[in-house]
């Protein structure tokens, strides 16, 4: 029996409330930018596909998500419920980025989620595209860490 605590909301997901509450502490984790933190909402045997890099276990995520961060300058994530049943979910995504010779890049996926019965994640597919843009068409606007309540969503910029 493993001494980790649960991870709420726990599945079966049944209430969207709960789902779009699982998407927001994934993103507000993610924002934070800190790869061991986040790796601990994963399974230690959790199994993801990246774009086209497949990674397992907690170890592999926090080295993945720190070249991720140490190349993705300014990063700053939107994650939006897509559907979801029993411990599984759909997430679109959209976050913004510089490279270290400053331009800009908005990038847009989607993610499939799958849980275990604690509420770690065991298996995460992202499909993820780039597209470069200029500063002046960001639309993510606020200081580095947690997005803030008020700012607008996917949904809400037309994204």
């Amino acid at each position: 029996m493993s001494m980790e605590p649960d991870r709420p909301p726990l599945p079966p997901f049944t209430r969207v409330e709960d789902a779009a509450q699982k998407v927001r502490l994934a993103e507000d984790a993610w924002n934070g930018r800190d790869p061991a933190r986040v790796a601990l909402a994963y399974t230690p045997d959790s199994q993801w596909r990246n774009r086209a890099e497949f990674i397992t276990g907690r170890e592999a995520i926090v080295a993945f998500l720190a070249r991720k961060w140490a190349r993705e300058l300014g990063y700053r994530l939107i994650k939006e419920l897509w559907g979801f049943r029993e411990n599984r979910m759909a997430v679109r995504f959209a976050y913004e980025w510089h490279d270290d010779s400053g331009q800009w890049f908005r990038s847009y996926g989607n993610e499939l989620w799958e849980f275990d019965p604690r509420g770690l994640m065991q298996r995460r597919m992202a499909s993820i595209n780039d597209a470069p843009i200029a500063e002046p068409d960001r639309l993510f606007h606020w200081p580095q860490g947690r997005r803030p309540d008020d700012h607008p969503g996917l949904s809400e910029l037309g994204l």
